[in-house]
């Protein structure tokens, strides 16, 4: 064996750092054309979502509704609160500890549940308003949020809920289920909504 001989790097080397290197090309290629998908998507779907958010209110989409095509739209609705059947989902905001305070509203299609609002930890329900009038409001369709979070389970037969899960808010407060979706107020006409000691409606706008 010569000394070139002994120097040289073995053939199968060379063909291995040449495999290693066209794999890593094509996926760093793959995965910048992915991100640039991603980012498409994304800006299509910001896009969608502020059209429907800040777009005139409409009727609720009750048959035709599906969550990728209605989440955030702007609704209108009016109907009677079922304060007697308002349930309170755990919740942690700027405002620290408390709950959403969740209600039916009673419509000539059916119950919708409301989010009226954050509750502080502690507030007592006598401190809450409860408009007895029909309402008319205006808000964004939300998503709802099935069986609990990654940390804790909702407990629908104790009412302990840590999600807002229409479909067990329903059953629970012993109502049909009518609407796949929670309504988060932009504007509550009639009576004041928010008490004196501290509830806050959501601004979701």
């Amino acid at each position: 064996m010569t000394r070139d001989d002994r120097g040289r790097r073995p053939l199968w080397l060379d063909l291995t750092l040449l495999v290693l290197a066209g794999v890593i090309f094509v996926t760093l290629i793959g995965l910048g054309n992915w991100q640039l998908r991603r980012l498409d998507w994304k800006l299509g779907l910001i896009e969608a979502v502020e059209a429907r958010a800040f777009g005139a209110p409409v009727a609720l989409p009750w048959e035709a509704y599906t969550p990728e095509a209605h989440s955030y739209l702007r609704v209108g609705l009016e109907g009677t609160f079922r304060h007697d059947l308002a349930e309170r989902v755990k919740a942690v905001t700027e405002l620290g500890p408390g709950h959403w305070l969740m209600t039916p509203l009673t419509t000539e299609r059916g119950p919708v549940w409301i989010n009226r609002g954050f509750v502080p930890q502690g507030l007592p329900d006598a401190d809450l308003s409860r408009p007895a009038e029909p309402v008319r409001i205006e808000g964004l369709l939300r998503v709802t949020e099935p069986e609990g979070t990654l940390l804790e389970q909702n407990d629908r037969a104790a009412g302990r809920w840590v999600s807002r899960d229409v479909a067990a808010h329903y059953a629970h407060a012993g109502l049909d289920a009518w609407a796949p979706f929670i309504v988060e107020p932009q504007k509550l006409a009639g009576r004041d909504s928010r008490p004196p000691g501290g509830f806050k409606t959501v601004r979701v706008s």
